[in-house]
C-alpha cells in the first residue's frame, strides 16, 4: 500500500467491522491518510481456519451474553446506532460480491449502505431485494450490482480477497493494516492512528 494509505478488511456480517467503519472518516481526517476498503468472506476465512462458519455457535453463554452487552457499549461510545439483525449471522456472499461489483470507486458508499441495512435496519443481506434497495439508496445502481454478483469474475475477485486474507494472517474482523503491520478490531483504532501518524 502507498504511504498516507490505511487497509480496512471487513464483511458486513461482522459487528464490530460496521462499528469500526463509523470511525474510518475521523481516522482519516485525523491522520490525513486515506483508507482503502477490502471486502472478504469472514465465514470462508473461519471455515479454512477450521473453526466452522459460525464459531458463535460453540461460544459459552456468558461470553455471548457479554458480547452482546459489549457491542451496545461500544456503538453508544460511537454514538451511533446498532440492532442486532434478526437470525444473525445472516449469509453475506451476495453481499459481499455486490459491494465488489459496485465497483472500486463506489466500494465505500456501497459498504456503507450494507453495513446500514445489517446493523442499522436489521435487513436480511442475504435477500437480493434488501441488498439492491441498500444499494439504490445510496445512489447505486443496485440490481445491477446484484445481477454482476453472479459473475464469475466478481466470484473470483471475493475467493481472492479472502485467500489473501489468510494469507496475510487475518482471522477475524475488522482488520486493519499500516503496511505490513495488522491491527485486530475497532478497539485498536488508537494503534492504527498512532502507526499511521508515524509512517
Amino acid at each position: 500500500m502507498p504511504r498516507g494509505t490505511f487497509e480496512f478488511w471487513y464483511d458486513v456480517v461482522c459487528p464490530y467491522a460496521y462499528l469500526g467503519s463509523t470511525q474510518i472518516a475521523t481516522v482519516e481526517a485525523e491522520t490525513g491518510a486515506r483508507a482503502v476498503y477490502r471486502p472478504f468472506l469472514l465465514g470462508g476465512v473461519f471455515k479454512l481456519l477450521g473453526s466452522g462458519y459460525d464459531p458463535n455457535a460453540s461460544m459459552a453463554e456468558a461470553k455471548a451474553a457479554l458480547n452482546r452487552v459489549d457491542m451496545s457499549r461500544w456503538a453508544g461510545w460511537f454514538g451511533v446506532p446498532l440492532r442486532m439483525p434478526g437470525a444473525h449471522p445472516r449469509r453475506t456472499v451476495l453481499a459481499m460480491r455486490a459491494i465488489l461489483a459496485a465497483g472500486p470507486e463506489n466500494r465505500r458508499a456501497a459498504t456503507d449502505a450494507l453495513f446500514r441495512a445489517y446493523w442499522v435496519d436489521a435487513g436480511d443481506v442475504a435477500d437480493a431485494a434488501v441488498v439492491s434497495e441498500a444499494l439504490c439508496d445510496a445512489g447505486l445502481d443496485g440490481d445491477a450490482c446484484v445481477e454482476a454478483a453472479s459473475d464469475p469474475a466478481i466470484k473470483d475477485a471475493l475467493r481472492e480477497h479472502t485467500d489473501e486474507a489468510i494469507a496475510r494472517g487475518i482471522f477475524g474482523a475488522p482488520a486493519f493494516f499500516v503496511g505490513p503491520e495488522m491491527f485486530w478490531g475497532q478497539d485498536r483504532l488508537d494503534f492504527v492512528r498512532a502507526a499511521l501518524r508515524e509512517s
